[in-house]
C-alpha cells in the first residue's frame, strides 16, 4: 500500500483549489491553473486537487475502470472515503478521454432534486487543438470560444443537451495543472 500526499497545505491549498474551481464553473470555458498541486498516478494534478476539494463521504465518486490502479484506489479511499460501484449513486464520476466514453447510467436528476445530477470529471490530453465550440450563457457577457479536446461522446452530449434544464450534467475537464468547466447551464454550438 501506497500513501501519496494530499495537499501540502490542506486548509489553504483546499480554499485555493476550491477558489479555483468556483472560478472556472462559474465562467464557463475560462480555463483556470491549480499551481502546486499533488499528482496521483495517471491522474493530472489538476484531477487530484479536483477530488481531494470536492469529493469526500458525503459526495461520492464513480472512477473510470481504465483509471483504478491499486495506489489511485488506497488514495482515494484514505483521502477521501468516496467510491461507488454504481453510476446512478455518483455524485461525481472521473472518466479518462478515450473514443467511446460513455456517460449512460449517471443521474441527470429530477425535477424535484435537479442538484443530484453526476458533476462529471473527464481527464483530456488537452484544453485547446480541439473542435472549436462557442459558448454562451450565464457567466459570459459575450460568446466565448473554446477547443477543449473532447471525446465524440461528450461532443455529442454538449451540442444536444437531451436533459432539458434544470437537468443535466456539469462538466469540469483537467489537464495538467490546469482546468475548464462547462455547466448545465452554458450553451454549446460548434464554431
Amino acid at each position: 500500500m501506497t500513501l501519496l500526499a494530499g495537499f501540502t497545505h490542506p486548509f489553504g491549498d483546499a480554499q485555493y483549489a476550491f477558489r479555483r474551481i468556483l472560478k472556472a464553473m462559474s465562467e464557463p470555458g475560462v480555463i483556470v491553473s491549480l499551481l502546486h498541486s499533488p499528482r496521483w498516478g495517471a491522474l493530472s494534478p489538476a484531477a487530484t486537487a479536483v477530488l481531494l476539494t470536492l469529493v469526500d463521504r458525503e459526495t461520492p465518486l464513480w472512477l473510470d475502470p481504465a483509471l483504478q490502479d491499486e495506489t489511485l484506489l488506497t488514495n482515494l479511499r484514505f483521502h477521501t472515503g468516496a467510491l461507488v460501484t454504481e453510476r446512478a449513486q455518483a455524485d461525481f464520476a472521473l472518466l479518462l478521454s478515450v473514443p467511446q466514453v460513455s456517460l449512460a447510467g449517471f443521474s441527470a436528476g429530477d425535477a424535484l432534486a435537479p442538484e443530484k445530477s453526476t458533476s462529471i470529471i473527464v481527464e483530456v490530453p488537452s484544453l485547446g487543438g480541439g473542435l472549436p465550440l462557442e459558448l454562451s450563457g450565464p457567466g459570459m457577457a459575450e460568446p466565448r470560444g473554446v477547443a477543449p479536446q473532447l471525446p465524440e461522446s461528450v461532443l455529442h452530449y454538449l451540442r444536444e443537451r437531451p436533459h432539458p434544464f434544470p437537468l443535466g450534467f456539469d462538466f469540469i475537464f483537467t489537464s495538467g495543472e490546469s482546468l475548464m468547466a462547462l455547466p448545465r447551464t452554458t450553451h454549446v454550438e460548434v464554431s
